[in-house]
């Protein structure tokens, strides 16, 4: 049990940083340091937007609408560090 909450921890951390990375794609887009037009960018941009919709779309729903500011990765994190917590505090139960 304790390699399977391992594994777990390891996909959260893994989504973690897809989720940073998106983040961060976001804001260089936004300022134009990146471009769309440039066909790496685009790809990579366009496959971690479709990597994340399934999680971001749910939150989305559920928030008010607050313009052109994306609360929903702000609350994806919250959510994964939350249950990092939980699950290193019961980390000693499955040993």
């Amino acid at each position: 049990m304790l390699s399977l909450l391992q594994i777990l921890l390891l996909i959260l951390d893994i989504v973690w940083f897809v989720i940073i990375v998106h983040i961060i794609m976001s804001w260089l887009i936004s300022f134009q340091v990146l471009n769309l037009h440039q066909p790496l960018v685009a790809q990579i941009y366009h496959g971690v937007n479709r990597l994340l919709e399934p999680i971001y779309g749910p939150i989305r729903r559920i928030l008010p609408d607050t313009g052109g500011l994306d609360l929903a990765p702000l609350i994806v994190l919250i959510g994964i560090y939350a249950l990092r917590i939980v699950i290193g505090n019961n980390l000693y139960a499955f040993a």
